[in-house]
């Protein structure tokens, strides 16, 4: 492993009391800062003993809740990346908790600024760690993406005081609208310790996403005010309802940004360390993830402190797994991104962490980072490849049959190029990044206006289409338009083959007003409004995850082989030509597919009748003597007219318990 060879790091509990411990190669000194019980007035600085890289400090005498900073001392010279500054009190990289969230002041950016008064102090606790267990989530299962403030702040039945926090997720009401949609796992966006960009308290913004966090194992106070416990007792709840719990983390970048940034923690204590600089120009941070400075992945004791944040948050909490921000910059070095990174492969290696889930967003913004499909096998990837594909197939494009069914397949093309023979894709049409699923087929560009950037930030390009109007309209035809669209695209999601994610509220039509990069947006442009819900969307998407759930195929990661387990037809009932599928202006669908019904519990085909164009299509399936089909949603029969701008679903239903191939 990488990290062989260094000690505990944090604060460990020893015979001889509280040992606190910090790596820094460059500090010359390092001292812990004792506060009192408010955090607000220093009782002590201590300093710490260096043997090597390592200062600790061990204290008899020292109880669960006492609040604690650092301070290091060493030379200024951000020219020669060293920002060493006593007057800045930092955050330990392992503090496990803290008594106030972060907020961005000029002074954090000053050298000889006292800052003592702003930055939060971490918090001693002691948890008692849980036996870990088997992930809930399976191969082919639905992933719900929350923003956790968002999702819960305005919901009328959970109580007052719990709105807005982790321990809302855990209330009767969002419990049973989770089940109701067949959720297999939350996907939770950053619930980590937090601070504004510092160009947002100017306009009057805040960050509601918490994309740039400071202390990794840190929950914000703001979403989780109880805990680690808070978090541990909802995780519980969530696992008792049979739904999974994967973090969304952020290790490619902090929040302390560029060299105009604050120093809050790692930049503090080592910023030579904890992240990358151009070579042989140590003042100049590189930048591959967009946000000012990049983590160094490939440094041992950054691989310790990652492994073990992961570590924590499955012992403390009882976490299935994770998901990691512009994952590429996990596996870079000097050299480039590498699928068989030191920190990967300690990952696999490591007992607490191997059959976790592990999804990776597989791209960050430095050269070479696009890596969809070379991140190591335990991984799940976003596929934002099938994303797009399946947008401009619905947007009417020409030449989007083929990328479909490629899509609706898994992407062999992508995550069978180094010898697997199962897709690792999660597919989405929409998440947090980008429009809303009733904004893709509403606004034909973005409306980013109120994120106070010129409307400069975000995509430009979304594959999107507005139905006839830009935005909000009383049309009621254009709305019925836009109703359709959005349970087409759907249908889309829910018949792909490997994992999906839905993100929270696109089941009922929940709008940004065409913000596609609502990041600086904590208020009603992203808080969802539960009385808004379209109940007739939250139902079809009801109905497409228990169909899901109900037929063995969806479940099934396998790459397809053609050998009777799918066949691709015309609406006709033929197969298509290689002159249909090259045909610019192809534009319908029929995927056959054997499957288990297992409400039926006998094999049996599903048709998946896709039908892109404006107008109804007659179309016609390959029937048999014993044969009847019904539609798989409604159980009602088969008409004879696939609907304008549909998927629908089709299980033949007295078929032989013999046939099991197409």
């Amino acid at each position: 492993m990488p990290t062989t060879g260094i000690p505990p790091l944090g604060v460990t509990r020893t015979p001889d009391g509280t040992r606190f411990t910090v790596w820094s190669h460059n500090a010359a000194r390092i001292d812990l800062c004792l506060f009192d019980e408010a955090g607000n007035t220093e009782l002590s600085r201590l300093p710490m003993q260096r043997d090597g890289d390592v200062h600790s400090i061990a204290l008899p005498d020292i109880a669960a809740g006492t609040r604690y900073g650092l301070r290091a001392e060493g030379v200024y010279s951000p020219d020669h990346g060293l920002w060493f500054d006593p007057s800045k009190l930092l955050v330990d990289p392992y503090a496990a908790q803290l008594d106030r969230p972060f907020r961005h002041d000029q002074r954090l950016t000053v050298f000889g600024e006292e800052t003592a008064d702003l930055v939060p102090k971490a918090i001693l606790t002691e948890v008692k760690p849980l036996e870990p267990r088997p992930p809930l989530f399976q191969a082919g299962g639905l992933i719900y993406e929350i923003a956790v403030k968002p999702f819960t702040i305005l919901h009328p039945g959970v109580p007052e005081r719990k709105r807005g926090t982790v321990a809302a997720l855990a209330e009767p009401v969002i419990i049973d609208h989770l089940t109701s949609l067949g959720v297999s796992a939350v996907e939770l966006m950053p619930v980590v310790a937090w601070i504004d960009e510092r160009h947002l308290p100017p306009l009057g913004l805040h960050n509601g996403w918490g994309y740039n966090p400071i202390a990794p194992m840190a929950l914000d106070p703001r979403l989780v005010p109880g805990g680690i416990e808070e978090l541990r007792r909802t995780v519980e709840v969530l696992h008792q309802a049979g739904i999974g719990v994967v973090l969304d983390l952020v290790f490619n970048h902090s929040g302390e940004s560029d060299r105009f940034g604050a120093t809050l923690s790692m930049r503090g204590l080592d910023n030579l360390t904890y992240y990358r600089h151009a070579a042989g120009r140590p003042g100049e941070l590189i930048n591959d993830t967009g946000c000012g400075n990049t983590i160094a992945c490939d440094h041992p004791v950054v691989q310790r402190l990652i492994l073990d944040s992961l570590r924590h948050f499955v012992l403390a909490a009882g976490v299935d797994g994770f998901r990691f921000d512009l994952a590429s910059i996990l596996g870079r070095d000097m050299g480039g991104f590498r699928r068989d990174a030191a920190l990967f492969s300690a990952i696999s290696a490591d007992p607490i962490l191997c059959g976790r889930v592990l999804i990776a967003e597989p791209w960050d913004t430095g050269p070479g980072g696009y890596q969809l499909g070379n991140f190591p096998h335990s991984f799940l990837e976003w596929n934002d490849r099938a994303r797009d594909d399946i947008r401009r197939y619905w947007r009417g494009d020409r030449h989007a049959i083929g990328v479909l069914a490629t899509a609706l397949a898994g992407s062999s093309d992508s995550f069978s190029r180094w010898g697997e023979t199962a897709t690792r894709s999660v597919n989405f049409i929409a998440a947090h990044d980008g429009f809303t699923l009733m904004d893709l087929v509403s606004y034909a560009r973005k409306h980013n206006e109120a994120n106070g950037e010129g409307n400069r930030d975000g995509h430009d390009e979304n594959f999107s289409w507005n139905n006839g109007a830009e935005g909000a309209t009383g049309d009621p035809e254009i709305a019925a338009f836009r109703q359709r669209d959005v349970m087409a695209l759907l249908g889309t999601l829910f018949t792909s083959r490997g994992a999906i994610m839905l993100t929270a509220g696109d089941e009922g039509g929940r709008s940004q007003g065409g913000n596609n990069n609502a990041y600086a947006q904590d208020n009603a442009v992203t808080w969802l409004d539960w009385s808004k819900l379209d109940g007739k969307l939250v139902e079809h998407t009801a109905r497409l995850s228990a169909m899901r759930r109900r037929f063995s195929v969806f479940g099934d990661t396998g790459f397809f082989t053609g050998n009777g387990d799918v066949a691709w037809l015309r609406l006709d009932g033929e197969p298509l030509t290689v002159e249909d599928w090259e045909h610019p202006a192809t534009d319908n669908l029929v995927v056959m597919l054997a499957t288990e019904d297992r409400r039926q519990k006998r094999p049996t085909r599903l048709a998946v009748v896709i039908n892109r164009s404006h107008a109804p299509h007659p179309f016609r399936l390959p029937l048999s003597l014993e044969g009847e089909w019904r539609d798989a949603l409604s159980d009602l029969t088969v008409p004879s007219f696939a609907p304008a701008r549909s998927v629908t679903f089709l299980v033949e239903v007295f078929e032989s318990i013999s046939r099991k191939r197409i």
